[in-house]
């Protein structure tokens, strides 16, 4: 209740009261109440107190009941109380009279109480509807009214509060108190053809929390879209654009072919069907007129303006193309129209059919996108000949190849390619050759197995077996490379050896320098022991003949390769070339042996007899080539030297030859001497 309701019932019921007061004056001195009218909430508990009266001694209270059993007070003592739940929707105000009398003098007095209930929000907001159903145009404007959807509530608030549960649908509401609802965005039929809103009332404000209790109510508006005349005719099939909110659809066009010199008989077939065209507000779905345009100037052709079938008036005489301009427009609305091109292909009439060369192909395809070889393997052509175009072999250039029911493969100029993933399999396929000039169409069958092998031709077998073999070839290679280091070291203690000889002969050949006081020595037990033959024995190829100057340059081919060899030892051991040095002269002793050792990789110069090590003999090495070298001895007239060690007495010295091609076995010394030992050669002897 608002304000003013409750003045105007209060102003009412304060002026009955005074009339009743003044009538009651009297029993006011005996009973009264302590303020009237009395404001009683409704929805109490029965028996509650509603006033309590002032009596005095002597003075009894009866209640003077309507004759309504259903009272809603009773008098307990001097206390007024409720029969009953009282609700302020059903009565707002009650009139109570009770009668107040003295006992003494029997005298009655009435004493009248008006009970005003006290409205609780008790109630909630309640639509009128629980589904309300409205209808707009996809052409309303942003703005535009739907509808005013209030609630009320028996509680009389003074206002309801509104708002839109539902997502946003391009729909609001006018404001949180009025519930009237409003277009918000641009509407589109063929998008949503119908909203579904949500609308929520409470009695209280959803911004702030209720002070007491709160109620709400909910209620479901459906909005239907009914299509606006906003779009043409639409060819059919065509393909749809959205360009910002407008929607086209473009159509390709038809085609079709007719026989020179012959008429075609009923409607002509078009492709890709005939010609047809819709309302492109399938909502209003509006009739189509049809119509020629333009390209039937000679009269050829004729179309159904109510179904756009075209039928030929008259055969071709002209082989081309006739292009013709199709226009289809609303009945109703020749505003709303669309245009299409249909073009008539005429042709010479096809006398054979396309044909394949075989009736069955076979093949085998190894990988995706690769083609497939028959069983010659060599690429597999499949191909149809057309007995029209005998004069080029049958090839006809408008016949084109498909693969019926599958899209795995794919034929490119009669050849089969693989483009999809597929498992390993045997394919039973069908060919088909079609004409497009005419339709006409030819069947083969294809048997394709399909044998996929990893790129390299290898599969996981082959690949295990190559493994196995490179891991076999690995082994051996491993086994070679540790004999040849086994060797490799062991001849690298043999070079060793040599290089010791060499730093040996460096030692000793730091004699005088004039040639001719060295003297050559033949060991001749060595070459005994040897057979006597060798290139350094006694014979005509050796002896004293060859003087120390007259030994092999320095620069010989065997001096090119053991200078090589020793250069090569020198880089490895680095670290120990000081330390033969300083030793040089203690590792001359152990190699003079008075006896013959045999062993492999030991280098020794071996003499008959002991060799003192303190006597200042001058050792030369002479490098020995047996080719070369027994040649040019043999040219040499043979020299002794008796008369040199006659000359020096018995001071002489004696030089000690060693033959390079005998290094590496040991036995490569070798002694200057004569044939038969002479006196000095003796003594000589003698002393070594």
């Amino acid at each position: 209740m608002d304000g003013t309701s409750r003045f105007a019932l209060v102003t009412v019921f304060s002026l009955w009261f005074f009339i009743l007061s003044l009538e009651s004056s009297e029993a006011a001195d005996i009973c009264s109440v302590p303020s009237s009218p009395i404001n009683f909430p409704e929805n109490n508990e029965v028996d509650d107190v509603v006033t309590t009266i002032t009596v005095e001694a002597g003075v009894t209270l009866a209640l003077k009941s309507p004759s309504d059993p259903d009272y809603p007070f009773r008098l307990d003592g001097n206390q007024l109380r409720a029969a009953r739940v009282l609700d302020y929707e059903t009565t707002s105000s009650y009139a109570v009279e009770i009668l107040c009398t003295k006992t003494e003098t029997g005298l009655l007095f009435p004493l009248n109480i008006v009970v005003l209930l006290e409205n609780m929000n008790d109630n909630p907001p309640v639509f009128d509807q629980t589904l309300y159903q409205k209808e707009i145009t996809e052409l309303s404007p942003i703005g535009s009214a739907v509808g005013r959807f209030a609630a009320t509530d028996l509680d009389q608030h003074s206002r309801l509060y509104y708002t839109l549960t539902s997502e946003p649908t391009g729909f609001i509401l006018q404001s949180p108190t009025n519930p009237e609802i409003l277009v918000d965005a641009h509407l589109d039929y063929d998008t949503v053809k119908e909203y579904q809103l949500k609308l929520e009332v409470q009695d209280t404000d959803f911004a702030s929390a209720p002070d007491g209790p709160s109620f709400s109510a909910t209620t479901t508006i459906q909005i239907t879209l009914s299509d606006g005349d906003n779009r043409p005719p639409w060819f059919q099939p065509c393909t749809k654009y959205v360009v910002g909110r407008a929607v086209i659809c473009e159509s390709a066009g038809y085609t079709g072919r007719v026989n020179l010199n012959e008429q075609e008989t009923g409607v002509l077939s078009l492709k890709p069907g005939p010609v047809n065209a819709i309302d492109g507000d399938t909502g209003i779905n509006e009739e189509i007129t049809y119509g020629f345009l333009s390209g039937n100037d000679d009269g050829l052709f004729a179309i159904n303006p109510s179904t756009g079938d075209i039928t030929m008036l008259r055969s071709a005489d002209v082989l081309g193309e006739v292009n013709l301009l199709v226009m289809a427009a609303q009945k109703n609305n020749v505003d709303q129209f669309a245009t299409t091109q249909v073009v008539i292909s005429v042709q010479v009439k096809s006398l054979h059919v396309p044909q394949f060369q075989k009736p069955l192909y076979e093949g085998l395809i190894t990988s995706m996108g690769s083609v497939a070889v028959d069983q010659d393997k060599k690429a597999l052509q499949i191909l149809a000949t057309d007995e029209d175009y005998a004069g080029v072999q049958g090839i006809n250039p408008y016949i084109t190849y498909s693969v019926e029911e599958n899209n795995d493969f794919v034929i490119v100029n009669g050849f089969l390619f693989l483009i999809n993933d597929v498992e390993d399999n045997t394919f039973h396929l069908t060919v088909v050759a079609k004409d497009t000039t005419n339709d006409e169409t030819a069947t083969a069958q294809l048997v394709m197995e399909v044998k996929i092998v990893p790129p390299g031709g290898f599969r996981v077998g082959d690949m295990a077996a190559l493994g196995a073999t490179l891991g076999v070839l690995l082994l051996v290679c491993l086994v070679v490379i540790g004999v040849l280091f086994h060797r490799m070291k062991k001849d690298k203690g043999n070079w060793r050896k040599i290089y010791e000889a060499s730093m040996f002969r460096s030692s000793l050949g730091n004699g005088p320098s004039d040639p001719k006081e060295a003297i050559q020595y033949t060991n001749e037990a060595f070459q005994r022991d040897e057979g006597g033959d060798g290139v350094d024995s006694g014979g005509p190829a050796g002896g004293l003949n060859a003087k120390a100057d007259e030994r092999p340059a320095q620069g010989s081919h065997y001096d090119k390769i053991i200078s090589a060899r020793l250069q090569s030892l020198q880089a490895q051991d680095t670290s120990d070339t000081d330390s033969h040095k300083a030793d040089s002269e203690k590792e001359v002793k152990p190699i003079l042996t008075k006896e013959r050792r045999g062993e492999d990789g030991y280098k020794s110069v071996w003499f008959k007899e002991d060799i003192d090590p303190n006597a200042k003999e001058e050792v030369v090495i002479i490098p020995d080539n047996n080719e070369h070298d027994s040649e040019e001895e043999d040219n040499k007239p043979r020299i002794r030297d008796d008369d040199d060690d006659e000359e020096e007495g018995t001071s002489y010295k004696r030089k000690v030859g060693f033959a390079d091609a005998d290094l590496d076995s040991g036995l490569g010394v070798k002694i200057g001497d004569p044939g038969e030992d002479s006196e000095s050669d003796r003594a000589s002897n003698t002393s070594l």
